[in-house]
């Protein structure tokens, strides 16, 4: 039998059942409300000496106009310093934030700094994909971990040029969304699929009155307000939001050589199939002998060769020492016979079927890709 260590997550795997329901915000989003991403330059000040080389350009570059800001001028001098680093910083600016709301902070080195320990992010402006200036980093940088090392080593824990500022910028522009103005909205399914998006149609239809929902195609359902709804747009949406709907998936077997791990879908079914599986091991082992003359012995005339005596030892001539490799090979192939593989309904069946063959959890890889080959698997085969 396959115990733990085979991970089989089978969904519904205790019996036959429905279609598990999810609510639809877990399994949906409102098309047009999304994230925004945000990037930007910026320099980490006050490490100990763990920066960058100030002479690889972009560094001293962005140090001089830094100070120059600053009312120094440093145009044509020479900079030496090993306590700045340049970094560049993302962000993810959510929908529907509000002027003066704080946001995280990723902090990425990108020269040849060693740390970022300690480190505080001068003040920089977080652009969006448009070139506009969304929000402005500044803080403390945190990277959970160090970095440090001599001559002959070092050590180190976690990833110590690449930090995180928390709530380290500040929203400085709005998104603009005209949402409360509309009259109908867009839910685009995560996993595209037509019974799904039908079975979301007919349940908005019926538990929400005066709205009409409508399939658009595999991932989309529009829904809008008629004239009997007494609420406005943000009523009709966290109404929308909080419904069960029944969620349809196809069959899919997920296989990961590299772990070991089999993850299967409720809707996997298999055929009836014959099964023998069989490992062949294969064990060569060699020995190495000696042989020494005795004390004293006389040396053997030039040319003599080792004899060989009927045990198989080998006696040298004269004074000499010989060395022989006795070699052993051992065969074991595991005598398996077939098995035949009853078909399953459920995904209960199916597992209890296929742990019968008492195959290790990668041979039971092979096992399915086979099944699968032999046109005996419904499902869906992804390796990883």
């Amino acid at each position: 039998m396959v115990t733990g260590a085979i991970l089989i997550l089978c969904l519904a795997a205790a019996f036959a059942c429905p279609a598990p329901a999810a609510r639809i915000k877990d399994i949906a989003v409102i098309a047009g409300v999304r994230d925004n991403q945000l990037i930007g330059y910026g320099l980490v000040v006050g490490l100990d000496g763990t920066g960058d080389k100030i002479d690889n350009g972009f560094t001293d570059q962005a140090l001089t106009n830094m100070l120059s800001r600053q009312g120094l001028s440093m145009r044509g001098k020479s900079l030496e310093s090993d306590n700045v680093a340049a970094v560049m910083l993302t962000a993810v600016l959510p929908p529907f934030v509000k002027q003066g709301s704080r946001i995280d902070v990723m902090v990425s080195s990108i020269g040849d700094a060693e740390s970022l320990l300690g480190g505080t992010l001068l003040m920089s402006p977080l652009r969006g994909a448009d070139g506009r200036v969304y929000a402005v980093a500044q803080g403390s940088v945190i990277i959970g971990g160090f970095s440090v090392g001599g001559a002959g080593g070092g050590v180190s824990k976690n990833h110590a040029t690449v930090g995180r500022i928390p709530n380290g910028a500040s929203v400085e522009r709005e998104l603009s969304y005209d949402f409360a103005a509309r009259r109908e909205f867009t839910i685009n399914l995560h996993a595209a699929d037509f019974t799904t998006c039908r079975n979301m149609e007919q349940i908005i239809n019926q538990s929400i009155s005066g709205v009409t929902a409508r399939v658009v195609d595999a991932s989309s359902v529009t829904v809008a307000m008629n004239g009997g709804y007494p609420g406005d747009i943000i009523d009709l949406v966290s109404s929308v939001e909080g419904l069960d709907v029944s969620v349809d998936t196809p069959a899919v077997v997920v296989l990961n050589e590299k772990t070991g791990t089999i993850v299967m879908g409720e809707n996997v079914r298999i055929s009836t199939v014959a099964i023998a599986h069989g490992n062949l091991s294969i064990q060569i082992k060699e020995e190495q002998s000696v042989s020494q003359p005795l004390p004293f012995s006389p040396e053997a005339p030039a040319g003599s060769a080792p004899t060989e005596l009927e045990s198989g030892a080998v006696v040298a001539p004269g004074g000499q020492t010989v060395v022989t490799t006795d070699t052993s090979i051992g065969v074991t192939e595991e005598k398996k016979q077939m098995q035949v593989v009853p078909a399953g309904v459920t995904i209960r069946e199916v597992v209890a079927a296929l742990n019968a063959i008492g195959a290790t959890p990668r041979d039971l890889i092979v096992i399915l890709q086979t099944i699968k080959a032999a046109g005996a698997l419904q499902a869906e085969l992804e390796i990883l």
